[in-house]
């Protein structure tokens, strides 16, 4: 079957709605009356993708460019690939619909190791050579970013060009140098590498030359006198940068689903596994009043109930309190909730306790990283046990049920009984009651040490696939216990992780490889295939130990050694040392600079906030008071669900309501408990594919709440396909309910109506069928008895009338199956519309 266009894909694929492209707060230009078409490309899934606050960033940036064009794409699912291969399609951008492969630059998002397969999928979907080497002047520049280039290595062949550090500032100058590079003329690629090199945070891979020393480590040789080392661009004031006061709200069910408010980058703790507290050094703190009002212009343009504050460390920001009574002093009225993610033991205060759970017990994230304090201090961690009892005892008091903590194994140095002292741990806090004697909840996950580029541990070997294997058992056997659920990262995935993580350009041809025999979604357990990574290991000569079992001696090169982030190597010998010494460093927030070279104390120092003394929001702090309204009124609003819209599922469709009325601002009722919910409830779900002209729900608002500000409001912020076309005080609630026969027209695609078929089934007395419910519960119908009407119109267009009742409905794809015989396929290609 011929397949022309992706809109033909759509009907035969798991979750549509992931390649639409219509969210709220796109932004769609005239992609030939811009300079630059700049494609930014996540190699995961759309729920993935869409959560990371990184792309929104650079989304928003580019886009605020008259003369540049910022387009998002994604890794499809795998169904998605197949069925783009099958019709010989390449993969599209969401905006505009058009081939990747037609964009100038192709920007990846590196979070993940695993995720590298699934760039070559995107490249070769867009019929764009793997190999930077083997592309020319008629294809797109490829660049990537993000915390996995600080070793490049591994990816390096694939890239023209990556950014390494923060990339708000380097983004725009790439960007401009291209404009004038396209504008001079020019098509030599190497001449454009050649300006982007002068920018700093920007590596080019193809102006070092690699080659395998005596020993097999990797060296570099420079191809340019004055461009030896490549420095990591940082936003030295983050209070100042760009903020996306407009996120994409995704459909669908993104990992994130809320709106995400970075307080702070750079982290001072110092742990010493930890890459991200290394390479995103200093602190750099954005004003409490900076992020009130970032929250205000962002709540406003979304509708998002739930703000989630991100850091490396949220509870170190230094106005936390603060700031925190600031957010539910104006949003507690419109119950938008307040999370912390990830939290240190010891900064989780009950007074911060007491105000998040104002809305909803939002949950959060403690991790001892260890279980003894022997480890603890191994790895800087500087917090202690009764740290740790402590934020537990006091977030069981104040009414959570469930904490979550996450440790690892095969940290340096670990012994037998720092393994044991994770179970002693989780027993002791297991034995902490909350409210009334009641005990809470323990969820534990474990994952296995991974040892990262520039951070104290580089150095260290990382413990064996067998030894990983051995000890998450023993583990998962501890923890058979009442009030604890344990979960744990695979084995094998942390092992082809560190592999990655400290590897080399020799890798590339492994990736391939890997590729090439169906490596996906590495980093998805259902996708994972550990048994082609070690046949395609075998075949290509790779050997897992020679990359993650190996200690490196402190002055041995390394892939990475011409990526400098700032921190020096003498600092992170000294903390290597520190560690196995079992020494503390302190945190220079408060106390000493620990010298570990990054700041200049001119350009670029750490920056922090304090209520200690002067604080910049004194007096500048406003809280918006809104009344309660005197009453209630419930009315029913129509709207329409048809064209691209056919492909949101009910919940789904209900969530882009629900945040189109909190844009509107239409006050709404809640209803009380633990998880307060607005008061709007949808007529029978219509299923995913189907449209119709005319659905309804009901919506409890205070009366003041004028009929016609509420369509108006609605269609202002409703995506492509969704219209209200009307709203009216409700019937009593008896009459609310839908009943009498339900009418349908249903057009076939790629198919006729056979008239017999029709006919044989208008002439049988009865038409038994069974069907099966989700609890297993089999009955039998008579299809007679539920078609009330079927006539065709045309030889490709059937209408339909059925039987609404209890115990006695059936949807159109069921009929059709039923009369004609129809394959799903055929099915899932119609138009359905509910009349």
């Amino acid at each position: 079957m011929n397949i022309p266009c992706i809109q033909d894909i759509l009907p035969l694929v798991e979750q549509p709605s992931r390649y639409l492209g219509s969210e709220i707060n796109t932004v769609k230009k005239d992609l030939a009356q811009v300079r630059l078409r700049f494609a930014l490309a996540f190699p995961d899934l759309y729920e993935i993708g869409t959560s990371h606050f990184g792309l929104q960033i650079l989304y928003d940036i580019l886009n605020r460019q008259e003369e540049i064009a910022a387009e998002r794409v994604f890794a499809p699912a795998t169904d998605m690939e197949a069925r783009l291969r099958q019709a010989g399609l390449p993969v599209p951008t969401l905006e505009s619909g058009v081939p990747l492969g037609s964009f100038d630059i192709v920007g990846f998002s590196l979070l993940y190791e695993l995720n590298f397969t699934n760039v070559l999928t995107l490249l070769d979907l867009a019929g764009i050579p793997f190999l930077s080497s083997e592309r020319d002047a008629s294809h797109p520049m490829i660049i990537a970013g993000g915390p996995c280039t600080c070793n490049p290595e591994p990816v390096a062949d694939f890239f023209d060009a990556i950014v390494i550090g923060d990339g708000e500032e380097v983004i725009l100058e790439m960007a401009r140098t291209w404009m004038a590079w396209q504008a001079s003329g020019s098509s030599d690629r190497e001449a454009l590498l050649r300006e982007w090199s002068r920018i700093r945070g920007v590596y080019i891979p193809a102006f070092f030359e690699a080659a395998s020393d005596e020993n097999g480590a990797q060296t570099l040789t420079p191809r340019f006198p004055d461009y030896t080392t490549v420095s990591r661009a940082l936003v030295a004031d983050l209070d100042r940068s760009p903020f996306p006061t407009r996120p994409v709200i995704p459909f669908g069910r993104p990992v994130h689903d809320r709106l995400r408010l970075e307080l702070a980058r750079g982290c001072t703790r110092g742990c010493r596994f930890c890459q991200a507290g290394m390479i995103y050094r200093p602190v750099r703190e954005r004003a409490p009043e900076t992020l009130l009002g970032l929250s205000d212009a962002a709540i406003a343009a979304t509708g998002y109930e739930d703000i989630s504050l991100l850091s490396l460390s949220t509870g170190d920001y230094g106005c936390i309190g603060h700031l925190m009574a600031a957010l539910m002093a104006r949003y507690e009225a419109e119950h938008v909730a307040i999370s912390l993610p990830s939290l240190r033991a010891g900064t989780l205060t009950p007074e911060l306790m007491e105000l998040i759970k104002k809305v909803r017990k939002t949950g959060f994230t403690i991790a001892p990283e260890a279980g003894s304090q022997r480890m603890r201090d191994v790895i800087n961690k500087n917090v202690t046990e009764q740290d740790i009892v402590d934020t537990v005892t006091d977030a069981f008091t104040a009414g959570w049920q469930v904490i979550k903590l996450y440790f690892m194994i095969g940290l340096p140095t670990e012994t037998r009984e720092d393994v044991e002292a994770i179970v002693e741990l989780v027993k002791r806090l297991k034995q902490i009651r909350g409210p009334k004697g009641r005990k809470g909840k323990i969820n534990v996950s474990v994952g296995t040490f991974i040892p990262k580029s520039h951070t104290p541990f580089q150095w260290c070997d990382q413990i064996s696939l067998a030894e990983s294997r051995e000890k998450i058992s023993w583990l998962r056997d501890q923890f058979r216990m009442p009030g604890v659920q344990f979960k744990w990262q695979n084995p094998e995935v942390s092992l082809l992780e560190g592999i990655w993580a400290r590897g080399d350009r020799r890798l590339s041809g492994l990736l391939t490889a890997a590729y090439r025999r169906g490596c996906r979604f590495d980093g998805w357990s259902d996708h994972f295939r550990f048994d082609l990574w070690q046949a395609v290991m075998d075949e290509n000569g790779v050997t897992p130990d020679a990359y993650t079992a190996r200690r490196r001696d402190t002055d041995a090169p390394l892939p990475w050694d011409h990526i400098d982030t700032g921190v020096t190597r003498e600092f992170l010998v000294r903390e290597w040392e520190n560690a196995l010494a079992g020494g503390s460093t302190g945190d220079c927030r408060d106390g000493e600079c620990n010298n570990c070279g990054v700041c200049d104390f001119d350009a670029i120092a750490p920056k922090v906030f304090s209520r200690n003394g002067s604080d910049p929001t004194d007096g500048a702090v406003t809280v918006s008071e809104s009344q309660p309204p005197a009453g209630f009124k419930t009315l029913q609003v129509f709207y329409a669900k048809q064209g691209q819209a056919r492909f949101f599922g009910h919940l789904e469709m209900v969530s882009i309501f629900l945040r189109a009325i909190r844009r509107a601002g239409i006050a709404v009722k809640y209803s009380q408990g633990f998880h307060p919910m607005p008061r709007v409830a949808f007529n029978d779900p219509l299923p995913i594919g189907m449209e119709s002209r005319k659905e309804a729900f009901f919506i409890t608002v205070a009366d003041t709440v004028r009929p016609d500000t509420v369509v108006s409001g609605l269609n202002a912020g409703l995506p492509d396909g969704l219209s209200v076309s009307g709203c009216f005080l409700a019937p009593s609630k008896s009459a609310r309910r839908p009943s009498g026969p339900v009418g349908y027209e249903v057009t076939l695609k790629n198919d006729v109506f056979d008239a017999v078929c029709l006919q044989a089934f208008e002439d049988r007395a009865e038409h038994m069928i069974t069907r099966t419910s989700r609890k297993g519960k089999v009955r039998t119908l008579d299809l007679k008895e539920i078609v009330l009407t079927a006539r065709l119109h045309s030889p490709v267009c059937l209408r339909l009338e059925l039987i609404n009742a209890p115990g006695k409905t059936l949807r159109p794809a069921g009929v059709l199956r039923e009369i004609f015989g129809f394959s799903e396929e055929t099915i899932r290609q119609a138009t359905l519309i509910k009349l």
